[in-house]
């Protein structure tokens, strides 16, 4: 199935010439091969996806592009010219461009100075920064990303859309001709999306190459020109997105069929496990009342700003509640905090696993048993015998790859870090998880072992929550699904009601079509 890079460029003849052409790189590190004789190239004004399990070589292929790192062996060309960079700074001179998935961008200055930074304009014979010309400079640019907003604007003020085109702008005021995107969906809402796409759309038709990194595999047809999939470091195929569906597309980067992306089997429903009357909080929250059910997944959806993680929140604890009750296995109880939610029986796996959901700097073992210190301190010293017992137990059980329990949390894969942080709950012996973006960032093979987990814990009688932006992830492994709007709930779906336009219509404000 695989087609040579010369029938490639053949077929791509009337895009123009070679933007960029990668050939044989190979790249390894102490014990891991990362890249092995990979191709890749892009022409002007096209988007070639780049697509990968985590650990597959995306991000190596990149930093090497970038300058970051340095290949073992292969060649570069930009425009026909080889270049062999060794530092990001020789990339950006060369008009190479990355905006990675966590921004480079300094939160406490304002755009102007991002786009920027590094490059100062001065008055001339003065030691004095020019910044009439500057600020000038950077309207210009926000402008031609149809961005209306000033540019003395401190940068955390922005919403995280807006930010990522303060990317984009530093890359076109640098004129860059090749820009790279990271996962540049995955903090965004659905309208935010199609303004993204709409400006890499203008940014093709002024011939800058993108190379677009994703997990979202419905992504690749509605952006892409071209696609390549690596696996275990080397390319397995490169296709025109005309030819491809995203079965074989799933088939490539996992190396086997997944008929069954959402592994969901009908569970009997047990008790009442969690309900909840009339809980509010000023401005945010409004007299949501709702029940869970051991061996039951509830999928919570709505667009960003509907409340979801405000929910979740309240419900951990995390942010009081100015009226209403949770009520736990038939009796009433007081959350008020984290702690309390923990000692109940009741875990959040956060949106942010990196921020919230793990301590980056502490082993998989340490992250693991974080929650149940206590359990496993009887003396003031830390039973270690113990805590390496029960880490080892979830690594085998969850099938987390990680070198040893002692691995920093921040050197695994996405997958495994949101495995290490269901491992950190399901330590607890919980009786509601509740889920806020289980998949995000992670890619296909990973997310599949996340459901089937998920699953495993419903039939054990969890009652789980399951927040998500993902509506084929709502639908294919909910057994009901809650829908907000506006802080309120506007409506509860039963499975057979469950289909993409009847959430949609309730996440506007609209109502469901009931057969």
């Amino acid at each position: 199935m695989q087609a040579s890079i010369d029938e490639i460029e053949q077929s791509q003849s009337d895009a123009g010439s070679m933007l960029l052409e990668m050939r044989g790189i190979f790249k390894s590190f102490p014990g891991v091969k990362a890249l092995q004789d990979v191709d890749f190239d892009l022409h002007p004004g096209e988007v070639h996806v780049l697509l990968g399990e985590n650990g597959a070589g995306k991000s190596t292929l990149m930093k090497i592009l970038s300058g970051v790192y340095t290949p073992d062996a292969g060649m570069i060309r930009l425009n026909g010219r080889e270049v062999a960079f060794s530092n990001p700074r020789q990339a950006q001179d060369h008009g190479v461009a990355t905006i990675y998935q966590e921004f480079a961008l300094v939160p406490y200055l304002s755009i102007t100075q991002n786009i920027f930074l590094g490059d100062e304009i001065s008055l001339r014979g003065l030691p004095v920064l020019n910044w009439p010309a500057m600020h000038r400079q950077a309207r210009v640019a926000l402008r031609q990303l149809n961005l209306d907003v000033n540019p003395r604007t401190t940068v955390r003020d922005l919403g995280v859309a807006k930010q990522q085109l303060v990317e984009v702008a530093k890359a076109l005021h640098r004129r860059a001709d090749l820009i790279i995107m990271d996962e540049p969906t995955s903090a965004l809402s659905q309208h935010e999306i199609e303004d993204l796409f709409s400006v890499i759309r203008q940014l093709k038709a002024r011939g800058v190459g993108i190379v677009y990194i994703s997990h979202h595999l419905d992504e690749v047809h509605r952006i892409g020109d071209r696609v390549t999939v690596l696996r275990d470091g080397q390319r397995i195929n490169t296709l025109p997105v005309s030819g491809v569906t995203v079965d074989d597309l799933i088939r490539m980067m996992v190396g086997r069929n997944l008929s069954d992306q959402f592994p969901k089997v009908d569970i009997e429903r047990r008790d009442e496990v969690l309900r909840v009357e009339g809980l509010s909080r000023k401005g945010i929250l409004h007299d949501i009342s709702f029940a869970a059910y051991g061996g039951e997944i509830l999928g919570i959806a709505g667009l960003v700003g509907s409340g979801r993680t405000e929910l979740a929140r309240a419900l951990f604890g995390a942010d009081s509640i100015d009226a209403g009750r949770i009520i736990l296995d038939g009796k009433p109880v007081k959350i008020h905090g984290p702690s309390d939610a923990v000692d109940l029986g009741i875990g959040l796996l956060t949106e942010d696993r990196k921020e919230q959901g793990l301590v980056l700097g502490m082993s998989v073992r340490n992250n693991i048993t974080l929650p149940i210190l206590g359990r496993i301190t009887s003396t003031p010293l830390l039973n270690v015998r113990q805590e390496r017992e029960i880490a080892g137990r979830f690594v085998h059980d969850l099938n987390i790859r990680t070198p040893s329990l002692a691995q920093q949390a921040k050197y695994l894969s996405g997958g495994n870090q949101q495995k290490v942080v269901l491992s950190k709950w399901l330590a607890t012996s919980p009786r509601v998880l509740i889920f806020d973006e289980p998949t995000r960032g992670i890619d296909v093979g990973a997310k599949v072992e996340i459901y089937t987990l998920m699953t495993r814990l419903a039939k054990e009688g969890v009652a789980i929550l399951m927040i998500s932006s993902e509506l084929p992830e709502v639908i294919g492994m909910s057994d009901r699904v809650l829908v907000m709007f506006e802080g309120r709930i506007s409506g509860m779906l039963d499975r057979s009601d469950i289909s993409q336009e009847n959430i949609m219509a309730l996440a506007t404000g609209g109502d469901a079509a009931h057969e």
